[in-house]
């Protein structure tokens, strides 16, 4: 496949009369379709309806230990969820505390509490002159959106196929006490599919931050997404890195059965050290007598145990492998060799990420949306929504069926070409 850098004015400028014709068709063809955010189809809330009927009115609600799950009080968490959840996230269940069903709703707590009531006795971040973060990227929009919202100073830290860039992390920790944290999706990452290495994980739990109130909010939100049953990444367990290295308590550690289970009503938990737990639970025990036992007591009745979840999770990848494979090889068939952007095959999580040339991103998926495709706007995968080379843009597979997605990466395929071609005659 020729290269579009290598062709003529006159070739490019026949590709593109081409092209046009092709994206009227795409835009008269009243296609309507939103893949913004990596929301799960129906097809994959359908595998979890079998939820609803494990409990009934004649159903006893009793834990193993005799809790009644009905009533007030267990502010940690019943202890067959700490269980299950800690077998997910390879986590002791004495260092887990179970919430209700988001676990972004733990990480804007955890920034919180820092805020007004500092970290294991140490000044509260709203008393300092700044509060600085780390922000590896591309990274999760809704990460950036916490620390945004309480005035934290954000830091971009360039993802490498490793993960982040380890020599700047540790650069700027060791050296800037106002750096009190990093936000890390570190399994399938959000959103180009990222495994950390395992180098990468064991330089986190060494790290010599200045701050002693300095803590990695390890996002594992995709940890048992893989999309092969074979072929899948293995992430280092940090908490445990973390307590060989002497750093037991800079970890908190988050994950969820939203993308599991159900989104809206699913069970989400944070695993951490004994004394950041003690520090947690003062603020749990003023804010909440404890969270939705019942629905913990569901999750555990259905999944039963982790084998359980494993098997439950090779039915969402049955239905979402062929979207990313169609994706990728549409990609592969369609822009490779054109030298108009670059891409990777993720082997799990829920999205893809396309580099587009530099300049791009923004007018690409503005064209997209005028042809029917909204897609998560360009600039979104960076603090402030500021991408400095506007070249990043996050495809969500999940939510449509593979019908419509293949007619929007074929819209998304034709304005990536559209508009590359358009960068490079404005140098010819």
């Amino acid at each position: 496949m020729q290269s579009y850098q290598e062709m003529s004015k006159e070739e490019l400028l026949q590709e593109k009369a081409s092209l046009e014709a092709a994206y009227k068709s795409y835009a008269q063809s009243g296609l309507k379709l939103d893949m913004s955010r990596g929301k799960p189809s129906a097809e994959q809330l359908d595998i979890s309806m079998g939820m609803m009927d494990v409990l009934n009115s004649n159903t006893d609600l009793s834990c193993e230990d005799g809790t009644d799950c009905r009533n007030y009080g267990v502010l940690d968490g019943i202890q067959e969820a700490k269980v299950l959840l800690g077998d997910m996230i390879e986590c002791h269940p004495d260092n887990i505390i179970i919430y209700g069903n988001s676990s972004l709703n733990i990480m804007y707590d955890c920034i919180a509490r820092s805020m007004t009531h500092g970290v294991m006795g140490n000044t509260p971040w709203c008393k300092l002159d700044k509060v600085k973060f780390l922000c590896p990227v591309p990274g999760y929009d809704r990460h950036f959106a916490i620390t945004e919202y309480f005035g934290i100073e954000m830091i971009n830290v360039p993802m490498l196929p490793t993960g982040p860039d380890m020599d700047m992390v540790e650069e700027l920790v060791s050296k800037d006490e106002a750096i009190k944290g990093i936000w890390c999706v570190p399994k399938y990452s959000n959103p180009q599919g990222i495994t950390y290495s395992d180098e990468t994980v064991r330089r986190f739990a060494r790290l010599k931050p200045a701050a002693k109130d300095f803590r990695i909010y390890w996002d594992n939100a995709y940890g048992v997404h893989h999309l092969y049953d074979i072929d899948q990444d293995s992430l280092i367990e940090i908490l445990a890195e973390c307590k060989r290295a002497g750093n037991p308590d800079m970890v908190y550690k988050f994950c969820s059965t939203s993308k599991i289970s159900f989104p809206g009503s699913g069970v989400a938990a944070i695993a951490t050290s004994a004394n950041n737990l003690e520090d947690i639970k003062k603020q749990m025990k003023v804010a909440t007598i404890g969270h939705d036992k019942v629905n913990q007591l569901r999750h555990v009745r259905f999944f039963k145990d982790i084998h359980g979840m494993e098997e439950h999770m090779k039915k969402h990848a049955a239905i979402l492998r062929p979207k990313f494979e169609m994706i990728i090889n549409t990609f592969n068939e369609e822009l490779a060799g054109r030298e108009v952007g670059s891409w990777i095959a993720p082997k799990g999580g829920y999205f893809i990420s396309f580099e587009a040339l530099e300049g791009c991103a923004k007018a690409i998926v503005a064209k997209a949306k005028k042809a029917g495709v909204t897609m998560t706007p360009a600039g979104a995968p960076y603090p402030y929504g500021k991408d400095p080379k506007d070249s990043t843009i996050r495809i969500a597979p999940s939510y449509p069926t593979i019908e419509d997605l293949k007619k929007a990466t074929d819209i998304f395929v034709t304005c990536v070409k559209l508009v590359s071609i358009e960068k490079i005659l404005e140098s010819k």
